[in-house]
């Protein structure tokens, strides 16, 4: 008997190996959108969960699942939560819109105490929109 190496054939691929796709950014769920702002705009105006949810008519943990994008809200809820917080439905959309529009990754900043009330939240509406407004 000999006792040479056995033979093994050594493979050239004629191509590159396909790399794997890169994964798109995830879109991000319209429960976690929604969620995330109205758990800002009752930060924003140091107010509790509770608070919150009895101007709206809700229940705290319901709503608390709202802000954690657990629950899918009716526009009924939506609006009534949005009432609370001295927004319009329109506006809770808006700010939904402005932050599905801006680049994966970027968070809003918030630096010191915010002003609140309804000036504060249309300034920032109408600044999504583009336009100027100067509060009186």
């Amino acid at each position: 008997m000999s006792s040479h190496a056995p033979n093994q054939a050594h493979v050239i691929p004629l191509r590159p190996a396909p790399r794997a796709p890169t994964p798109a950014a995830k879109e991000p769920l319209w429960r976690d959108v929604v969620g995330d702002v109205l758990r800002r705009e009752r930060l924003a105006q140091e107010r509790t969960l509770k608070d919150v949810a009895d101007a709206a008519r809700i229940s705290m943990p319901y709503l608390s699942e709202l802000e954690r994008g657990r629950k899918e809200a009716s526009s009924e809820v939506l609006a009534a939560a949005a009432r609370a917080l001295g927004l319009g439905l329109a506006d809770l959309l808006a700010l939904a819109q402005g932050q599905l529009a801006r680049p994966a990754g970027a968070r809003p900043v918030r630096t010191g105490t915010a002003p609140t009330g309804p000036r504060r939240t249309e300034a920032r509406v109408s600044s999504l929109r583009g336009e100027v407004r100067l509060a009186a």
